[in-house]
């Protein structure tokens, strides 16, 4: 099995619903986000998919929530996040944002890259990490 992997970052601002402690104030995190996929099979130039266009992909997910407060993201007016934007959640978003890049760029290539995206890391802190995988 091969498995590759990218990173991004992005600064964003939140707080927490629901929690009992200092994080239910708005602060801010300098995340670090790593996009993996694996898979058995390379392609005919020895890759198991190109590292440009997956680091693209992720680098244009993490551009969207750039230098925003998570919690005002909204879809079809309503909050993506429920108001509670954890790591974990911010990681699931992550993977399915980067999931839809990547299939529409499978339909117009004819490659399989997004069945090869299993998981991704966001980490609030050097010291703390939460991962969304299939």
């Amino acid at each position: 099995m091969y498995e590759v992997r990218v990173e991004a970052d992005f600064a964003a601002a939140h707080f927490l619903r629901d929690y009992h402690g200092k994080c239910e104030n708005l602060h801010g995190h300098n995340y670090k986000v790593y996009a993996h996929a694996k898979g058995s099979e390379l392609d005919e130039g020895g890759m198991l998919l190109d590292f440009a266009e997956l680091k693209n992909a992720l680098r244009s997910v993490c551009k969207e929530i750039d230098h925003t407060n998570l919690n005002d993201l909204e879809k079809n007016g309503i909050s993506v996040f429920d108001q509670n934007p954890s790591a974990e959640r911010i990681a699931k978003y992550i993977f399915e944002k980067l999931h839809e890049i990547l299939e529409k760029s499978d339909s117009e290539n004819g490659t399989k890259n997004a069945q090869k995206l299993y998981c991704i890391d966001v980490f609030e802190t050097p010291t703390s990490r939460a991962r969304y995988t299939i």
